[in-house]
């Protein structure tokens, strides 16, 4: 089979690429060329050590991440460095988890770089609201179930999000919600969704880590503190969480054990 002709990662010029869930299989294959190609890598607290292994061994890692509750490094302090290294003539990628331009600051990230005249690129990945979903069994549409889904963050602006109007969503996939799920459970059960609602809560999706919590939107919050569920995690609610008695397929076990159900060349790290 013949490989395409990929563009290469120029000095002098950034890539603002998603590294995804976490699974080092789901990089597209133009990450994998600004991986290889890179001398600087600016990446996410979320970009999974499997990922960074194959990150060309001469590059410079640089940790920009933010985590809740912990270290931040400061969104202007990444932004410079992004600005500083493009101009001395470096290869540089900024590499972040999930999608760059899905509920993070890829975009406001490449208008400074398109202020400061630094030519880049947009390598998208696959966010955490599809992947994740579909690693948990979960279809973010169903033909017998939804022909709309609604993506929403659920991190620090809960009270910004107009919750009466994204309740009427057959399906949310909640981004960042974790901490803030007794919230918007509330805000959703009373704009009028019931507390049966099926709802899933999938923590360190598509990793070996991962794990999977099947409740309602009622009691979503007493069980995701029962079970212990830890971030990075997505929320998922709606009819399309049923789906998964029958379409689950990655184990979601402790890490020493997990394995896929079925085989698969992605599960681990790429050759």
């Amino acid at each position: 089979m013949r490989m395409p002709t990929l563009p290469s990662l120029q000095p002098g010029t950034v890539w603002l690429a998603g590294a995804g869930p976490g699974d080092p299989g789901l990089l597209t294959a133009l990450a994998l060329r600004g991986l290889a190609d890179a001398e600087v890598v600016l990446h996410d607290a979320l970009v999974s050590d499997a990922i960074l292994d194959l990150v060309n061994p001469a590059a410079r890692l640089v940790d920009v991440g933010k985590r809740a509750g912990g270290r931040r490094a400061p969104q202007d302090a990444t932004t410079n460095r992004l600005i500083a290294e493009a101009r001395a003539g470096r290869r540089v990628l900024r590499l972040k988890g999930g999608d760059p331009f899905v509920f993070g600051r890829g975009a406001e990230e490449a208008e400074a770089l398109s202020a400061a005249g630094i030519a880049f690129r947009i390598v998208p990945g696959v966010t955490a609201g599809i992947g994740g979903l579909a690693y948990a069994g979960i279809p973010a549409t169903h033909r017998a179930s939804n022909g709309a889904v609604t993506f929403v963050t659920g991190h620090s602006e809960v009270g910004s999000v107009d919750w009466p109007a994204i309740a009427a969503s057959p399906v949310l996939v909640i981004y960042m919600g974790l901490a803030a799920l007794p919230d918007i459970a509330v805000r959703l059960l009373a704009a009028g969704r019931s507390a049966g609602t099926p709802l899933a809560i999938v923590s360190d999706a598509t990793t070996p880590r991962q794990q999977v919590v099947e409740t309602t939107l009622g009691a979503a919050s007493l069980e995701a503190r029962r079970q212990r569920v830890a971030a990075p995690a997505i929320i998922v609610v709606g009819d399309v969480v049923r789906w998964r008695a029958s379409l689950a397929w990655f184990a979601d076990e402790p890490a020493s054990t997990a394995r896929p159900r079925i085989a698969h060349p992605s599960a681990g790290r790429l050759p």
